[in-house]
């Protein structure tokens, strides 16, 4: 007996891509820092070498919502779903 299974998916991943930092850089590795995690060194060479993916595989709540902050600091983001 064969048994097939259908993986079925709520929500797909997101990712976070920081696209062009803008003006207000330090806001911007303000931000980045917060929700990264990351040092303040690594947070501003991540606003030099854009396009750069700040957070993969997150769910899309959040990834909007680090946009969302990230557009407000001055940056321009996106958030790119993954395919299923």
């Amino acid at each position: 007996m064969v048994e097939y299974f259908e993986l079925v998916c709520d929500e797909a991943s997101s990712d976070v891509v920081l696209v062009e930092s803008g003006r207000g850089v330090v806001e911007v590795v303000k931000v980045l820092r917060r929700y990264t995690g990351l040092s303040l060194w690594r947070s501003k060479l991540l606003t030099r070498d854009v396009p750069a993916t700040v957070l993969e595989d997150v769910s899309p709540e959040l990834a909007d919502a680090v946009v969302a902050v990230l557009r407000e600091a001055g940056a321009v983001a996106e958030a790119r779903q993954k395919p299923v």
